[in-house]
């Protein structure tokens, strides 16, 4: 074999896979199968009145008509009906709080479950947990009677927005701390035991130890929190009987008119109502997988 044979470079020609293409295909499909609804609330909300209808659903807007948004933002004195301005920052003012304080209750919860044995400890943890196949439905009066006999410091819990952060939160607890109880779970006890040999106590191991070990295991419960109690309409709609008070999601279910419903405008609305989750997984999806897979794998 002569030298030139020798160093002509290899070409090897990979066998086309039918099974790859498949699986692609599916991807695509349930991709689209998906974005259809964002789609036609997209080009639905960008339309006039005059195009809204069942024959022309799919067909793009002949123009760029951007007032649907604006009535659904600011409502319509004219015709009835509030925008969803205020409302949108009653979900914020909402979410936000209860996510944070849901996701640090959680997390001790899980640490002590977790790292701290103590007697009756097996005996908590799945009571906590059956709190998260109680349905809302069954809850509701009591929840009620409960947060109208509740007043500290002079604060309303019925028909406020602290009342709706204390039932998402207590709602919250049992998820949040099976999430980061078997995270927890994984970090090694020797960790552990080793700060209590310097002398660390149960509080400064969490916060100087386990905190900075937990971000994957935060990003996942907060974007779980954050997403349910965004999305939530039964606890909003039944704490909060002040429209002034009320979340976006009960604001979405208000935004008509007293004569006609403006399918653009209601679509444009739950656009607007949709867009902080939808971002929220766009732009933080996957770390949520990566913390899922932290939590999941040993070691």
């Amino acid at each position: 074999m002569t030298a030139t044979t020798r160093d002509q470079p290899r070409t090897t020609r990979r066998p086309f896979r039918w099974q790859r293409v498949l699986l692609y295909a599916i991807l695509v499909a349930s991709a689209l199968a998906f974005l259809m609804p964002v789609y036609v609330l997209l080009i639905t909300g960008m339309k006039s009145f005059a195009e809204v209808s069942l024959q022309s659903m799919w067909d793009l807007p002949k123009g760029l008509h951007f007032e649907s948004y604006a009535k659904a933002w600011f409502g319509s004195e004219a015709e009835g009906f509030r925008g969803l301005n205020v409302n949108f920052m009653n979900s914020v003012y909402l979410t936000l709080p209860a996510t944070i304080i849901s996701a640090m209750w959680g997390s001790i919860n899980g640490y002590i479950l977790a790292k701290w044995k103590f007697r009756g400890s097996e005996v908590l943890f799945p009571l906590l947990l059956f709190g998260m196949f109680i349905p809302y439905q069954s809850i509701l009066i009591p929840l009620v009677q409960t947060l109208q006999k509740i007043n500290i410091f002079g604060i309303r819990f019925y028909g406020t927005i602290p009342g709706l952060i204390l039932a998402h939160v207590v709602y919250g607890i049992p998820i949040t701390t099976l999430i980061f109880r078997n995270y927890y779970a994984n970090i090694p006890t020797e960790l552990i035991e080793a700060s209590r040999i310097d002398g660390a106590n149960i509080f400064s191991i969490y916060r100087y130890v386990l905190f900075p070990l937990s971000i994957p295991g935060f990003v996942v419960v907060m974007i779980w929190q954050f997403t349910s109690i965004w999305n939530d309409f039964l606890f909003a709609v039944t704490i909060t009987s002040n429209p002034a008070t009320q979340p976006v999601t009960v604001g979405l279910n208000n935004l008509a008119g007293s004569y006609i419903v403006e399918w653009n405008v209601q679509m444009a609305g739950a656009l607007l109502t949709a867009l902080p989750t939808l971002l929220v997984y766009i732009f933080l999806g996957r770390y949520f997988m990566r913390g899922l897979m932290a939590g999941s794998l040993k070691g």
